[in-house]
């Protein structure tokens, strides 16, 4: 009945199991099949249809208007296209003679090096973009904690997430640790370091969800508690020996339980990073 629509499913679907078969994470997998479906809706056509222009158009229109997106990110849905026109171009797979066959035109790879964003500075953040400074930092955190004190004396629920949320930024702060790093450490990640005994069982962090390579999977380190950031040792203790306890009965569980006895994702994060910069008036984008 739709036949081109069924043929576009049957790519995807081998594309998702290619992917798949070298160890992608599932949920990259999932980001890539519905860009590459929100492209072919720009299109408006099939990809046995694309051309070099369908991508140079989309790229020009995502780079203007109101809120242009950044180089990383064209570069990124660029490299989606070319991967997925890698694939159904690749002999092996037999969707050139298929489509050949079917529609009278095959897929071709649009993305060359004419019409893609080179990737060629490490860093390619927004030039306003900076660290912030020292005060700006102790702003930031004395902000976090004076908010558990608000919510005490206003008599209201959260008091313990306030004081959860200022941990987790002193702790990615200390240690440089991502957001995901963050949010998935269990107690029993927080381990002794023979060299630095003063620190307890606070002298190190096993990361065991870093970041990885494609395929590669979660990647673990060992980061070392610093002498000059031997304040957050006291904030992990109390943390972990008075205030954890009252969220979870759980020992070995999550670090950063929430209320309701869950992980403290990523994104929760990021919304409280958010609600205090803009308490203590330091642009995020700073």
């Amino acid at each position: 009945m739709h036949e081109e629509s069924f043929v576009f499913d049957e790519m995807l679907n081998g594309w998702r199991d290619q992917q798949r078969s070298r160890g992608l994470d599932p949920y990259g997998v999932e980001v890539r099949i519905k860009f590459i479906r929100r492209f072919a809706g720009y299109c408006e056509k099939p990809p046995w249809q694309w051309g070099p222009g369908d991508l140079e158009d989309f790229t020009v229109r995502s780079m203007s208007g109101a809120k242009p997106l950044a180089k990383s990110t064209i570069r990124s849905y660029q490299m989606t296209v070319r991967i997925f026109c890698a694939y159904v171009t690749d002999t092996r797979y037999e969707w050139v003679a298929e489509c050949l066959e079917r529609f009278g035109s095959a897929p071709q790879q649009i993305c060359h090096d004419w019409n893609t964003v080179a990737h060629l500075l490490e860093y390619e953040g927004r030039p306003q973009r900076r660290a912030l400074t020292y005060d700006e930092l102790e702003g930031f955190f004395v902000c976090a904690d004076e908010r558990v004190e608000t919510i005490l004396a206003a008599g209201r629920k959260g008091a313990l997430s306030a004081l959860r949320d200022a941990q987790i930024f002193k702790t990615i702060y200390a240690f440089g640790l991502r957001r995901k790093e963050a949010a998935s450490l269990e107690v029993a990640d927080l381990r002794p370091n023979p060299a630095a005994l003063r620190f307890g069982t606070y002298g190190t962090v096993e990361v065991r969800w870093g970041k990885g390579s494609s395929g590669s999977g979660p990647r673990r380190r060992t980061v070392l508690t610093l002498p000059e950031m031997d304040w957050v040792v006291d904030g992990l203790r109390q943390w972990v020996d008075e205030g954890r306890p009252r969220l979870t009965d759980d020992p070995r569980g999550a670090l950063w339980p929430t209320e309701r006895g869950t992980r403290a994702c990523a994104c929760a994060t990021s919304t409280a990073v958010s609600r205090t910069c803009a308490t203590v008036r330091v642009c995020p984008s700073s």
